[in-house]
């Protein structure tokens, strides 16, 4: 280990789907990072909703959901767990809202055991997920090598972007060069 630096995590930025990406989980997805460290990386697609709604599963939370005040599909993974995500606007207090863990600046996992009213005052934009998307160890790393996934910078608004059929196209116009570009890439480039 001596001498040797870990390897960056990219717990908090977003993984964006590059338009060579077809597989059906992830084709234009934009995949927030929760977690990515030695073990692996774990995160949720942000612009994949469901048609069901967040108040016929969860009691009390609906109020506090950003619209579309829908379940979103985090990933492929363990599809009958619920997954909370929310933003805690201002600057960081001494202290994290009871019942909300940050996870990088203002963007924080949300316990969604607890009262939903303990964190209402507290929460600006929360997304409820059911399931998520997760790496082995390497396995991300190999993907974007590959050129599957655009690593950018995330904005505590994307999560709870009220259109997240434009969330792919508005992450990738917001970046520099090429990558703005690309936020034009049609649907089937055969169409072209």
């Amino acid at each position: 280990m001596c001498g040797m630096t870990a390897a960056p995590s990219h717990t908090g930025r977003l993984l964006v789907a590059t338009p060579v990406l077809t597989d059906p989980n992830f084709a234009r997805s934009v995949v927030l990072l929760l977690d990515h460290d030695e073990q692996g990386a774990l995160g949720v697609v942000l612009n994949r909703p469901t048609p069901v709604e967040v108040g016929d599963v969860l009691d009390g939370w609906a109020e506090l959901a950003g619209d579309p005040q829908v379940v979103f599909q985090g990933g492929p993974v363990g599809l009958d767990s619920a997954l909370a995500v929310a933003v805690v606007p201002g600057e960081p207090g001494p202290e994290d809202p009871l019942g909300w863990r940050r996870v990088h600046g203002a963007i924080g996992l949300v316990d969604l055991e607890a009262p939903p009213q303990v964190l209402a005052g507290e929460l600006g934009g929360l997304r409820v997920f059911a399931g998520y998307s997760g790496w082995t160890p390497g396995q991300l790393e190999a993907e974007i090598a590959e050129g599957a996934w655009y690593l950018v910078d995330a904005e505590p608004g994307d999560i709870s972007c009220p259109s997240p059929e434009r969330l792919w196209r508005a992450v990738l116009r917001r970046q520099r060069g090429v990558l703005a570009m690309l936020a034009t890439y049609p649907e089937d480039p055969t169409l072209n």
